[in-house]
């Protein structure tokens, strides 16, 4: 039965809240307090995610200039040695090849620099990461947290601290995606060592194997089917947050799509949103592929 507020305390039917003038000079503090640290140090932060623009620009480039029919034969060249499955490569050249017939050719080509840089970046942040979770149980204690409000943390709400640090455009953007992108590469890299079965470490201790080389020799191959599904996970969330990064400078298919909601182009919105999809299933299907490869070959040798 519901309280009667007139009859029992106030404090039972309203939340004693923290008083609303010490809650807006808590805010004010903090808000002040990071606006200095961004002036004060904010150049030093560029400077150090300058090679990033240099290195997204350089991709970009080559991408846009090169040749689409060029472009498409070393992109069905790239998936077919990574699956080794013929209609995953037809289905590639067919899915670029309808894009650029719609006009989109550009704008997927900077969507396609932008992922491949957050992946690239991901893996190496991830996998490093994910080892020392694998090899230590403090570390991993102290790490997930972090990567639990990483993962759960609206994605809009990255954007607020990297916009105030950076301001606007395509480092922020690929800041923004990156660590949105980075959670799965790690948890997976600590999953897949840490399920290396006890008696093939037994038999590279019996032998004689340095940590390092137990790492690197029987771990890291063992677990590279569950490190690949970590990247592709990776690889999905980075096209999923473009088109959210699209709204502080990052281009490419994300910012048409977050046009059409605001103009509410139901056609270009569909076409943007239809080249978003082939690229996310020729990444999804390739690295499937390539990771079903490396289990067969993992458990050949492990046989």
């Amino acid at each position: 039965m519901a309280l009667d507020c007139s009859i029992v305390p106030d404090l039972l039917c309203r939340f004693p809240a923290i008083n609303e003038d010490s809650m807006r000079a808590f805010k004010k503090a903090v808000d002040t307090g990071f606006k200095a640290f961004v002036r004060e140090y904010g150049w030093v932060l560029d400077g150090a995610v300058q090679p990033l623009q240099w290195f997204l620009n350089w991709l970009q480039e080559l991408f846009v200039s090169t040749p689409w029919f060029v472009f498409v034969l070393c992109l069905s060249g790239v998936v077919y040695l990574a699956s080794r499955n013929v209609r995953i490569t037809i289905g590639t050249a067919i899915s670029m090849f309808a894009i650029g017939l719609v006009g989109l050719w550009t704008d997927t080509m900077i969507t396609l620099a932008m992922v491949t840089v957050c992946t690239l970046i991901s893996v190496v942040i991830g996998i490093p990461i994910g080892i020392l979770m694998a090899r230590s149980d403090r570390v991993q204690a102290f790490f997930n947290p972090a990567l639990d409000v990483m993962q759960t943390l609206p994605s809009f709400v990255y954007l607020i601290p990297v916009v105030m640090i950076f301001g606007i455009g395509k480092v922020p953007g690929l800041i923004a995606v990156v660590i949105y992108a980075v959670p799965p590469m790690i948890r997976l890299t600590n999953l897949g060592i840490r399920l290396v079965d006890s008696e093939v470490l037994e038999a590279a201790d019996a032998f004689g194997s340095s940590n390092r080389q137990k790492l690197f020799n029987v771990q890291i191959p063992l677990a590279l089917p569950t490190i690949m599904a970590g990247i592709n996970q990776t690889i999905m969330m980075s096209l999923a947050m473009v088109v959210v990064a699209s709204m502080i400078g990052v281009g490419g298919l994300g910012k048409n799509v977050l046009q059409a909601i605001t103009n509410q182009f139901f056609t270009v919105g569909f076409l943007n949103g239809f080249a978003l999809v082939a690229i996310a299933i020729i990444f999804d299907r390739t690295s499937q592929a390539y990771g079903k490869r490396l289990q067969k070959h993992t458990e050949v040798i492990h046989g």
